[in-house]
């Protein structure tokens, strides 16, 4: 099984990703360690502040294969990040959707707004943020809408994080 962890910013992929791998024993990859790879390494010019549709464009081709070659394998693995597109099932075939699940994490405005402290918080349990300057409520706010709206637009699957954060998810 392939689970696909998608969602804004601070919306607590990595942390689910985690308890998942907890859980299941199933082996998460973040496309963020793959785009910092990337770019440390010097197989882009793509920075950490371009454009999520620039990061998307570069990253998906790659991560699309890898889910193919771990699908072909019987392998099971989350992936989680913000560089999923919400048009993501048109790159697979039937074969492969069969073994795929996709959630996307959005919090609500409401939720932003009564829990802005709590989101800066636990910004960082799992990974660290060198810089976190540009999470403002304004921000989550317009991202966690934003990916409302493509959710909506394509039919895709959210967990909407409305009065309390409790994200549970089943994989089977």
């Amino acid at each position: 099984m392939i689970l696909l962890i998608a969602g804004a910013s601070h919306t607590g992929k990595t942390a689910l990703a985690q308890r998942l791998l907890e859980k299941y024993r199933y082996p998460y990859l973040s496309i963020d360690h793959l785009k910092m790879g990337l770019i440390r390494s010097g197989h882009t010019t793509l920075t950490p502040l371009s454009s999520t549709e620039e990061l998307t464009g570069y990253l998906w081709p790659v991560i699309r294969e890898m889910i193919k070659t771990a699908i072909e394998n019987k392998q099971n693995l989350i992936i989680e990040g913000c560089y999923i597109p919400f048009d993501w099932a048109e790159s697979f075939e039937k074969e492969y959707l069969q073994h795929m699940k996709y959630i996307c994490l959005v919090m609500s405005e409401a939720y932003i707004h009564n829990h802005y402290r709590d989101i800066k918080e636990f910004a960082g349990v799992i990974e660290q943020r060198l810089d976190d300057s540009d999470c403002t409520i304004e921000s989550l706010i317009r991202d966690n809408t934003e990916a409302l709206k493509m959710c909506r637009l394509y039919h895709a699957d959210y967990f909407l994080i409305d009065s309390t954060y409790c994200v549970d998810i089943e994989i089977n």
